[in-house]
């Protein structure tokens, strides 16, 4: 079963010299049922914490994401070995780790590989790890997970673009993070488990991908208390034991097929998400005006082309969160009236603006708020995405706009949207994937 390495890990964005885009026609109303896939956002930390044991683990509800595929290429680079199911289940085992410096070309290319820091430290003694890559959504600095790290007794030095944290003995301490960083909450909470002692976080992140992270690792005999609080206090032990854990939904992508029904008038059911993950995106819908209904088994979107405009403003959660801000964007420009969105938590998330402006959008960016006025429509044309969420806000504008839209730089999606043109078409999008050789 544990015989193979990934190869093309690009392979839905780049793959030599082939480029992909999406190209995209105005689509009518969504209709019909979609499932919603487990959380990217829980399933990296998840993946790095299956360093912290010796024993197999058993990951249920995986999307095979390239962001997943780089975290799993760097487990096997670190000598760790997987393996997927046919049910989208990951199976990992790290009996054998044969380095502790993490592969630079894959720790450039997404930020969170920056999470094997604190499970490597803690089973190894030592990491040596470069600074992280990813979206260029504005500055998010690792000097919270240093702060966490060193408080527990690492050494932490800096040189030429790489980090290394050496420490002999792990030891519990009390920990205050300066701003509720989810990363920093995640990886000083994967180093705790195994140190001596108790550790206290906090103003700890209280993210739901925070509790589905402790979760697992309570399961492999890790005691923790408090997550989804602002202080998680836990005791270390001594080891840890593999482990089977089903991921929580992306409320991320619920959302994002929550915008696509407003956006098109349509009327889509989604199934498996957790609906109290969803609030304020579902509380700022109802104010738009689209109607929402609750079920057991998931939720009913219906779109109405009264909408009314809203202000928005991104906080760290229970607040409105800073990846759905582009999608509501996108819905606001053809919303009549004067909308406003203000983005408090990093300071590039308008890079799709132009794009949107290209469409007809009509947006003023004024420091950290856009102030949109809604117009009739968009047109559609050739747009390039910046980053993971503000592709999915131009796919999104592109359901809507009238005409042919190209998305280019489509890698970014892949990132952190599996099979979203594939469930797109379902619900009865135009939509279509094709390679442009460069």
């Amino acid at each position: 079963m544990f015989d193979h390495t990934i190869t093309d890990i690009e392979k839905n964005g780049f793959v030599g010299d082939v480029m992909e885009k999406f190209v995209i026609e105005h689509s009518g109303r969504l209709m019909g049922r979609v499932r919603i896939g487990g959380s990217k956002n829980s399933v990296l930390p998840i993946i790095a914490a299956t360093l912290l044991t010796d024993k197999e683990c058993v990951i249920q509800d995986v999307p095979k994401l390239t962001d997943v595929l780089i975290m799993q290429n760097l487990i096997e680079d670190l000598g760790g070995k997987t393996a997927w199911t046919e049910d989208e289940k990951l199976i990992v085992r790290t009996e054998d780790i044969v380095k502790t410096q993490a592969s630079y070309e894959l720790c450039t290319k997404m930020r969170a590989s920056f999470l094997v820091a604190g499970p490597i430290l803690a089973r190894c003694g030592e990491v040596k790890i470069s600074m992280p890559g990813g979206c260029a959504i504005g500055s998010r600095p690792v000097d919270l997970h240093l702060k966490g790290l060193a408080a527990l007794g690492a050494e932490i030095s800096q040189e030429h673009g790489y980090i290394y944290a050496k420490a002999d003995k792990l030891v519990g301490a009390n920990i205050y993070l300066d701003f509720p960083s989810v990363g920093a909450t995640e990886n000083i909470m994967m180093a705790a488990v195994l140190a001596e002692g108790q550790t206290i976080i906090q103003n700890a992140a209280v993210e739901p991908e925070i509790v589905d992270l402790s979760n697992f690792l309570t399961s492999m005999g890790a005691q923790i208390r408090g997550s989804g609080t602002d202080t998680i206090k836990i005791t270390g032990v001594d080891k840890l034991h593999g482990t089977n854990h089903q991921v929580i939904p992306d409320r991320i992508e619920a959302g994002t097929f929550m915008i696509a029904a407003a956006i098109t008038d349509g009327d889509v059911f989604l199934e498996n998400i957790v609906i109290d993950h969803l609030k304020p995106a579902i509380a700022k819908l109802r104010e738009m005006g689209v109607e929402i209904d609750e079920a057991e088994d998931g939720i009913r979107v219906k779109g109405s082309p009264d909408r009314k405009p809203i202000d928005i403003k991104t906080l760290p959660y229970p607040g409105f969160p800073t990846d759905m801000q582009a999608q509501f964007l996108s819905l606001l420009t053809i919303t009549p009236g004067t909308n406003i969105v203000t983005e408090t938590v990093f300071e590039n998330r308008f890079m799709h603006v132009p794009e949107l402006i290209r469409m007809g959008a009509d947006i003023k960016i004024d420091s950290r708020s856009a102030i949109i006025e809604g117009v009739q429509k968009l047109t559609g044309t050739q747009v390039r995405a910046s980053d993971l969420r503000a592709g999915a806000a131009l796919m999104l504008a592109a359901l809507a706009a009238t005409g042919t839209t190209e998305i280019h730089d489509i890698y970014h999606i892949d990132r952190g949207y599996y099979n979203f043109d594939t469930k797109l078409r379902e619900l009865g999008a135009k939509i279509r994937r094709e390679e442009k050789t460069c």
